[in-house]
């Protein structure tokens, strides 16, 4: 049994499949089957249940799962242990961040980053979750910070819950009820941001699934210009919770809730590269960030519901 084994079996069951797991880790499709077939000899049992058109993790490949897990973060750790032994030589630090969190959580890091660290160089550099996670498998960044992002070949830690909330101005009607219908909510003017980005392919599914329309009045490109608009009275707007903590708590947004639908769940994950271990610079910049995130609370101005759940870590 060996480490480039497990990451190829966990890869398979993570992507559904061969083809994908040879994609996500940069190999070819016979290179995985292999790994996966010398696994399977390792072991002496079938991992997976192959049909016509599907497969299935067999009963050992259930078991097997957690412990791979397990011994792949085991084995990064370890690596991490030895390098931190290492003399420490690092000025640079490279971060990559989806752009709600480069704005909204990350100025107040940088600064005291920058007071704690003042040799270090940091470069930082945004994209959506998917850019960001290519950044780090390609070796570009050290750390990535994104919202729920799983590959094999990294290391995932949540440093919180991150809703997407439904927000509008004090001084629109729906925002002096403290629960509302989703059917009531699809004739309201709503405003979408980043057409085709994880966060419109969310809060466009609330209604799908309820066959339901949404009455878009407007469409932007970011989520501080979604804000804006709300803030002037044009419609409510689907916005994850870290984008309006200070203005829910100043009274200037108030939270809707949905009381027959579920609530938009993401995760603010940070992550990095399994074989590769993070430099004493980069463990700095990690502690700073899961304080500042665990510390953010975006509590309902007038006592009314946000949708707010409890940090996941």
């Amino acid at each position: 049994m060996e480490i480039h084994q497990l990451e190829a079996f966990l890869a398979v069951v993570t992507y559904g499949g061969f083809h994908r797991a040879a994609e996500a880790l940069h190999l070819s499709q016979p290179a995985i089957s292999a790994r996966v077939r010398a696994l399977e000899a390792s072991l002496g049992v079938q991992l997976f249940v192959r049909g016509r058109s599907n497969f299935s993790l067999s009963p050992a490949g259930k078991v097997l799962r957690p412990h791979a897990e397990h011994l792949l973060q085991t084995a990064a750790k370890a690596r991490q242990a030895v390098h931190e032994l290492q003399p420490d030589a690092d000025d640079a630090l490279r971060i990559a961040a989806s752009p709600s969190i480069c704005t909204y959580l990350l100025p107040d890091v940088m600064k005291d980053y920058q007071t704690a660290q003042p040799n270090v160089m940091v470069s930082l550099r945004s994209g959506n979750s998917a850019q960001v996670l290519k950044m780090v498998l390609d070796g570009e960044t050290e750390i990535g910070i994104a919202r729920s992002v799983n590959h094999p070949a990294v290391e995932t830690m949540t440093l919180r819950d991150d809703p997407l909330i439904l927000v509008g101005h004090p001084g629109h009607p729906a925002t002096s009820r403290r629960r509302v219908r989703l059917e009531e909510v699809e004739s309201w003017p709503l405003i979408f941001y980043d057409r085709g980005s994880s966060d419109w392919t969310l809060s466009q599914s609330l209604f799908r699934r309820a066959g339901l329309l949404p009455n878009v009045v407007l469409e932007v490109e970011t989520i501080e210009a979604a804000k804006r608009m709300v803030e002037r009275k044009l419609g409510l707007s689907f916005l994850p919770q870290i984008a309006v903590t200070h203005e829910l708590q100043q009274g200037k947004l108030i939270g809707v809730e949905i009381g027959d639908a579920d609530p938009l769940h993401r995760n603010l994950d940070v992550i990095h590269p399994r074989h590769r271990p993070m430099t004493k610079a980069a463990n700095a910049f990690l502690l700073l960030l899961k304080a500042a995130a665990t510390g953010i609370h975006a509590s309902p101005a007038r006592e009314r519901p946000v949708l707010l759940n409890k940090f996941s870590r």
